[in-house]
């Protein structure tokens, strides 16, 4: 997989709307004070899942535009 690209597979649109549904839940279970650390947790398992730092960095990159 080249790290040029965000991604080769991506998820359907029912399958982003179920982890957005996932995540917005665990969101709600978590206490707010930790809610950043739950985020950065979960960020770093699944740049382990991804083991690709710049895929990683490329992910970050997508995600901070247009906040």
């Amino acid at each position: 997989m080249s790290s040029q690209h965000l991604s080769q597979q991506t998820l359907t649109v029912p399958g982003l709307e179920q982890v957005y549904d996932q995540l917005a839940t665990a969101i709600d279970a978590v206490d707010p004070a930790k809610t950043e650390l739950f985020l950065v947790k979960l960020a770093l398992m699944n740049a382990n899942a991804l083991a690709d730092p710049a895929l990683f960095q490329a992910h970050i990159d997508a995600a901070v535009k247009d906040l």
